[in-house]
């Protein structure tokens, strides 16, 4: 058997291009191999059992084995496997859900527009801004800001609105028309003594400065995510929302709230908009709409941009977007056993009486010498590593603390996801408080054993005790 698990990992090296991997290193590594899943847990070739304290990629909210989304996948396979929504076709899930979509939907959304992927969602959306200001007339009106440290996907277009350089590197992006304001890290952006109040009013400052020195008739829209997970989890500080929304008002500039994280619970409620007094014009969703098991993302829609498509495809004779998997009757069979599982099991309800214990156990790695900040909010979290907890000073990019943390934290069972200096949290909704404790502290553990590590290292000296 041990033979069989090695030439698999073997043709993964000579077959495979993985995502957000040093390809590389991979040639030198190879894969972990993940053969099965059970609940909040995911088990390897070798049978090591892991608890998936990511959730897959922020999206298996459900876990690993949810025989309702099996059992729905395999009906709607038998009955319908594949249609599209091309010249006026449809099938009964996409309908379905759309429905159940609009009418759950935060703000005032009028239609839902089905994709593959949180990407394909936001390159959609920014499509639909640019077709929204034509059809008003507005040609000039196009430039979209998005945050720096903000994941959007990586599309051309999305990834333009990812303020992450890696994204960036190499790929000859941002395209233009796309410009980035301030992130809003209180931990690391605000000014001695400065409260979490005057950053944000700081930062909406910031963002009107930049639409005016722009010019208020060539900015169209503005993306954010509730909370900002690829970037580090950036939890907003208080009355940020509140005074960005007011700028975005003031010079008639559309919102998008990407959800694609936060939709569905994360956040304690069901969308990180109702937690942060979000009134988008547009969300996109896609993660744990299917709680991960089949690829599905959607647009939601305001009226006003849904009656402007409505004028341009009159006036072109067609509305030329769309995907051959959009609105995918499978897919979209098994988003919509999702949310009825959320509402059978009483998702949210859960995740409101363990998100206490999840934050007090994520707030307690902040106390560990490595850690600078731990921060989060409902079931996401992140803990921000330092080489100097006075001063916030940063590790090397080259001794990859925070990956070393991830490797320890799997022979402790645990798989995270280190993102630049972060060690980050988003394990699936149904996770118990003593699967949490075994979560934080697998973690803790593998920041003890990094820590051991640090201090033989030549190119760190450990800060003096204050």
């Amino acid at each position: 058997m041990q033979n069989q698990y090695d030439a698999m990992r073997a043709a993964d090296v000579r077959y495979t291009v993985h995502p957000y991997t040093n390809l590389s290193l991979h040639e030198e590594v190879g894969p972990m191999v993940i053969a099965r899943g059970d609940g909040v847990y995911v088990y390897d070739t070798a049978g090591n059992r892991y608890i998936e304290g990511l959730g897959g990629l922020f999206c298996a909210s459900l876990g690993f084995s949810e025989a309702r989304l099996a059992d729905a996948a395999d009906r709607q396979m038998r009955t319908l496997p594949f249609y599209h929504a091309f010249g006026h076709k449809s099938n009964e899930p996409a309908i379905r859900l759309a429905e159940k979509l609009i009418g759950m939907a935060p703000g005032k959304m009028s239609k839902a527009f089905f994709a593959n992927s949180g990407s394909e969602a936001n390159d959609t959306a920014i499509k639909l801004i640019w077709y929204y200001n034509n059809a008003l007339g507005r040609p000039q009106k196009k430039k979209i800001i998005s945050r720096t440290r903000a994941y959007h996907g990586v599309t051309v277009a999305s990834a333009s609105l990812t303020g992450l350089p890696n994204n960036h590197r190499d790929f000859d992006l941002p395209i233009d028309r796309i410009l980035h304001t301030d992130c809003p890290n209180y931990y690391r952006n605000a000014q001695p003594g400065e409260s979490q109040e005057a950053y944000a009013t700081r930062c909406a400052e910031s963002l009107d400065a930049l639409i005016r020195a722009e010019g208020p008739d060539t900015i169209a829209a503005f993306f954010a995510e509730p909370i900002m997970a690829s970037g580090g989890v950036i939890v907003p500080p208080a009355t940020y929302f509140e005074k960005i929304q007011a700028v975005l008002r003031r010079h008639d500039v559309l919102l998008v709230a990407d959800e694609v994280i936060c939709g569905f619970g994360r956040t304690g409620n069901m969308f990180g908009c109702e937690t942060y007094g979000i009134q988008p014009d547009m969300i996109s969703l896609a993660k744990q709409l299917s709680a991960g098991y089949l690829p599905i993302s959607a647009l939601l829609v305001s009226d006003r941009i849904y009656q402007a498509m409505v004028s341009e495809s009159r006036k072109i004779g067609t509305f030329s977007h769309g995907f051959t998997y959009s609105g995918h009757p499978v897919a979209a069979a098994v988003a919509l056993e999702t949310l009825r599982i959320y509402e059978d099991d009483r998702i949210l309800d859960h995740v409101r009486a363990i998100v206490p214990h999840f934050q007090r156990r994520l707030a307690e790695l902040g106390e560990h010498p490595l850690v600078g900040e731990a921060r989060g909010a409902g079931l996401i979290g992140a803990a921000e590593l330092v080489a100097d907890k006075d001063d916030k000073t940063t590790f090397p990019v080259e001794m990859g603390v925070a990956a070393r943390v991830g490797e320890c934290a799997l022979r402790h069972g645990v798989i995270t996801r280190a993102l630049g200096d972060t060690v980050n949290f988003c394990p699936p909704l149904i996770i118990t408080k003593p699967q949490i404790d075994e979560l934080f502290d697998g973690v803790h553990a593998a920041l003890e054993e990094t820590w051991d590590w640090l201090r033989t290292q030549s190119r760190w000296e450990e800060p003096a005790p204050t």
